[in-house]
């Protein structure tokens, strides 16, 4: 049986980090795929740290490019390898998803084994501000109102993705975090399934600040998805 990949695109990570690396390489995922978007220095001993852990690989960026492109570095180191695993699972680098989460969206593979599964989370919980719970609410009413799918989480970073879908991601626009939402729509566009599975509550750090948290402005999220809706119109 082909095997899956984590990818995880890190800017600035916590030394917890190393430890749920250790915890992520206990379950079924069995290669880790780090990338190092232009971190600071003074996070460099973390790297060093993991690059000697079995089976995780660290990919440098020399200077802080995004999110979308951290993922389009690893999409392509993996596709390199595309005999060996069946898929990859994006994973955040910064407690967002827990151990509990990623196993359940690993075990829901089994059954949606193609495609992408989004692992969607809970903006009732009591951990969700009132601009996330309507931020992601209007987010994924325009969504569905410009391309005619219903997703209850557009912006979520815990995805499961076929490795044959590899290829075209590489491909898709967005270097920061409106590649999330871009991945999705050029998912439809191409007939490429969608599958959800609802995970735990939404996670945030209070007073802190997550580089590659999903919980983006609404306002520019939907900005963005309408260029990328009227944008085809204009040819």
């Amino acid at each position: 049986m082909k095997e899956i990949a984590a990818i995880i695109p890190a800017y600035n990570p916590q030394q917890s980090f190393v430890t749920y690396v250790h915890q992520l390489l206990a379950t079924s995922i069995t290669q880790i795929i780090i990338v190092n978007d232009g971190s600071d220095l003074k996070y460099a001993g973390i790297f060093e740290e993991l690059k000697t852990i079995d089976n995780c690989r660290v990919l440098q960026h020399d200077l802080n490019i995004g999110k979308g492109g951290a993922l389009k570095t690893a999409f392509a180191y993996a596709w390199a390898q595309k005999g060996r695993f069946q898929g990859v699972i994006t994973i955040g680098a910064h407690g967002q998803h827990t151990l509990q989460d990623v196993k359940l969206v690993l075990t829901m593979t089994k059954v949606f084994s193609e495609g992408i599964v989004l692992g969607v989370r809970n903006f009732q919980s009591t951990d969700s501000t009132f601009l996330s719970y309507w931020g992601n609410r209007a987010t994924s009413l325009f969504f569905d109102l410009l391309f005619h799918r219903k997703l209850m989480d557009t912006q979520t970073g815990l995805r499961y993705i076929s490795i044959k879908e590899l290829p075209w991601l590489m491909e898709v626009k967005g270097d920061r975090f409106e590649y999330d939402t871009n991945m999705l729509i050029t998912a439809l566009k191409r007939k490429c399934p969608i599958f959800e599975v609802e995970i735990g509550q939404l996670r945030l750090k209070k007073n802190s600040v997550i580089q590659y948290d999903e919980v983006s402005n609404a306002s520019t999220v939907i900005a963005k998805m309408l260029m990328n809706y009227l944008k085809p119109r204009r040819k």
